[in-house]
């Protein structure tokens, strides 16, 4: 198997910098219209700030987070303000973070990041959360489900359920591929990095959902991740997305009636 080419989403999607420029107008446009709070720091490094988009009905529930994806060495929150459009309509605030990239920091810093702000937002906002992310921000958000909350001075359920997108949850694979050049894996960093390979939590939820476009390994990814947390009793399954690929398969985020959508509100709801 080539995995450069299995773990190459760009090389497979041709046309990616279109969609690429197509986000970055929607965000735009949802950024300047939408309600809410831009560039909220969580912590001291330029990176680790925050968008906030509020509900015109917020129902008090629990606070949804979306993660931005680009290999944990690419974007930002900026172009995926329009992924809360899809949740407006359903009562439920969304909060789109930045985080430090590789090589300048390590994937254990990243989920570190991550799992800093979820602390900050829990504290500031006194919600329990509940995480989506798409690509390198499906690993993130599966990282936060599984994460003891309790050993980082958080209540044990902070966050209770997530729904990652196109997720990379063993990063195993990524070692010999040109993508390590940035993440500096070794066997060691990358299955201490790896959800899968972490305990599985208990009580929470998660959903692993794909494109049924993408390649054999990224859905293998999810495959994977639903049969070793349901093996443990978790509540865990993975959804196939036919007709779209690595990128377009976000787009559902913004309608608030898709089928993700429905999906993370219904978690949402539950939490």
């Amino acid at each position: 198997m080539d995995l450069d080419t299995e773990y190459s989403n760009r090389r497979r999607v041709p046309e990616h910098p279109q969609i690429f420029a197509r986000w970055e107008a929607e965000a735009t446009h949802f950024r300047t219209a939408a309600a809410g709070e831009l560039g909220l720091a969580y912590g001291d490094d330029e990176r680790q700030k925050v968008d906030i988009f509020r509900s015109k009905e917020d129902h008090g529930g629990a606070h949804a987070i979306f993660i931005h994806g680009g290999y944990w060495q690419g974007f930002d929150r900026s172009s995926f303000s329009h992924m809360a459009q899809g949740l407006e309509i359903h009562g439920i605030p969304m909060a789109i973070p930045s985080y430090r990239l590789c090589p300048e920091v390590s994937l254990a810093d990243i989920i570190a990041d991550m799992q800093t702000f979820c602390l900050w937002l829990w504290k500031r906002s006194g919600r329990r959360l509940v995480v989506t992310g798409h690509s390198a921000g499906g690993h993130l958000a599966a990282c936060l489900v599984a994460t003891d909350w309790e050993s980082l001075g958080g209540p044990a359920h902070l966050v209770t359920a997530g729904l990652g997108i196109s997720g990379l949850y063993d990063l195993r694979p990524l070692i010999p591929t040109g993508i390590n050049k940035a993440l500096k894996l070794d066997e060691k960093a990358a299955r201490a990095a790896s959800p899968l390979l972490w305990p599985a939590p208990h009580n929470v939820r998660f959903q692993a959902w794909v494109g049924g476009d993408e390649s054999p390994e990224y859905l293998r990814q999810s495959v994977s991740l639903e049969a070793a947390w349901l093996g443990t009793g978790l509540e865990c399954s993975s959804v196939v997305v036919e007709g779209e690929n690595h990128f377009t398969v976000i787009d559902a985020l913004t309608r608030p009636d898709s089928a993700m959508t429905t999906a993370l509100a219904a978690l949402c709801d539950a939490a």
